[in-house]
């Protein structure tokens, strides 16, 4: 069944990616939010938090070629979407000004290493929460909640949900989780690309038979190549998509981002951020994620 269960969420997504792709991420409709930004922080001596907010900057990974999510277009000059929008908000949170944000891209593969050698001070970039990322780096979330889906050629009648892909040839991007569960419980011969946007192009040269990832990801590349490309089946695992930091046992920091999330939800800055981005497609914005607890 061809896009029959996707939801209204992720026909935002669609539009969202359209919207990029025709240039008009940048117009009026789709600016994000504005963020308040703390005047008078006090966190404790010592602390992550004291320590950024004191340099009055952050470098925050993110991603640039997930339209809807984090994007960044040849005529923009910084990255938009979700992820972007909420990174703004705890940067707000630490008393960080937009101008003190430096984004730098970052890649599914190198999330954890940039976050263990200080390239980045906070990942947000369609983080998924997993125990073993949990064991080398902190997380804290979700913000969001999506799930694996498969995307795949027009022409290609012979995948419509993930049953069909035992011993098929699937890409998707190295060191994300849909690789594991494409392979381990549906049998997929599965390969990993640097990029996002390298695994489509191999999807649409015939080279593999599908892509998988969290479906909001891949309808934003269906919105771009609308006569080749389509998102199949319903959503196979379920993705809470949150903050990554450096140190996993810094429960200082999981508990600041646990609460900044939370105050999101409540002072409407959630909801803003949302309707800021994928709300373009006109859908109202769903029910928040509840935040896990911090180890």
């Amino acid at each position: 069944m061809r896009l029959s269960r996707t939801t209204r969420l992720a026909a935002a997504f669609l539009l969202a990616g359209t919207l990029a792709s025709c240039g008009d991420a940048g117009s009026d409709e789709t600016e994000g939010a504005d963020v308040e930004v703390a005047e008078d922080t006090d966190f404790p001596q010592g602390s992550t938090m004291a320590e950024l907010s004191n340099a009055g900057e952050i470098t925050i990974g993110v991603k640039y070629d997930q339209p809807g999510i984090g994007f960044k277009s040849a005529a923009s000059d910084v990255p938009e979407g979700f992820d972007i929008e909420m990174a703004k908000y705890v940067a707000g949170a630490l008393g960080i000004p937009e101008d003190g944000i430096t984004w730098e891209e970052t890649i599914t593969d190198n999330r954890e290493p940039y976050l263990m050698q200080g390239v980045v001070d906070l990942v947000a970039a369609s983080y998924s929460i997993t125990p073993e990322r949990q064991k080398v780096v902190g997380q804290a979330g979700p913000y969001f909640v999506t799930g694996q889906q498969l995307l795949v050629r027009k022409d290609n009648d012979t995948i419509e949900g993930p049953e069909d892909v035992q011993g098929k040839e699937i890409c998707s991007v190295t060191g994300s989780t849909s690789i594991d569960t494409i392979e381990k419980e549906y049998g997929a011969k599965a390969r990993g690309f640097s990029t996002y946007s390298e695994c489509v192009e191999q999807v649409l040269n015939g080279s593999f038979d599908a892509m998988t990832t969290d479906g909001t990801i891949l309808l934003g590349y269906a919105a771009e190549n609308p006569d080749e490309l389509e998102v199949v089946g319903p959503e196979f695992s379920e993705e809470n998509i949150g903050f990554g930091y450096p140190d996993p046992d810094d429960t200082e920091m999981c508990e600041f981002l646990s609460d900044t999330i939370q105050e999101s939800y409540a002072d409407g800055s959630w909801e803003k951020a949302f309707n800021a981005t994928l709300g373009q497609a006109g859908v109202e914005a769903p029910e928040p994620p509840k935040v896990q607890p911090c180890k």
